[in-house]
């Protein structure tokens, strides 16, 4: 889940977006080591439908703020696991293109326990 603005600052909505593209990618302990990217989670699109809010949500799922997010997204690990190794960090990036403008990109940490 996040908050994603333009850079306007204005919340994005489904109509501002024309595409979002999402990779999840291995990094490594050393950080000048190459980052891998994982089988099945590269450059993977996202229906806009799917995971953009065009009305900020404050659910109890989102603890962070009163504000609320707009934009959620599970990584679909039917046909290929995300996130396999126990200890090891992942990034998850997405690249989200307005209708215009530049591209939207934010990334998540995530720490398979």
């Amino acid at each position: 889940m996040a908050r994603v603005e333009d850079s306007s600052g204005a919340h994005v909505t489904q109509s501002a977006i024309s595409a979002i593209e999402y990779t999840v990618s291995v990094i490594p302990p050393d950080d000048g080591a190459i980052q891998h990217t994982v089988c099945g989670h590269e450059n993977v699109a996202v229906n806009k439908v799917d995971v953009v809010y065009d009305v900020l949500q404050t659910d109890s799922n989102w603890q962070v703020d009163a504000t609320g997010y707009n934009f959620r997204h599970e990584i679909d690990v039917s046909d290929y696991e995300a996130f396999t190794h126990v200890g090891q960090v992942y990034q998850v990036r997405y690249e989200v293109t307005p209708v215009s403008g530049q591209k939207i990109v934010f990334r998540f940490r995530v720490r398979c326990i």
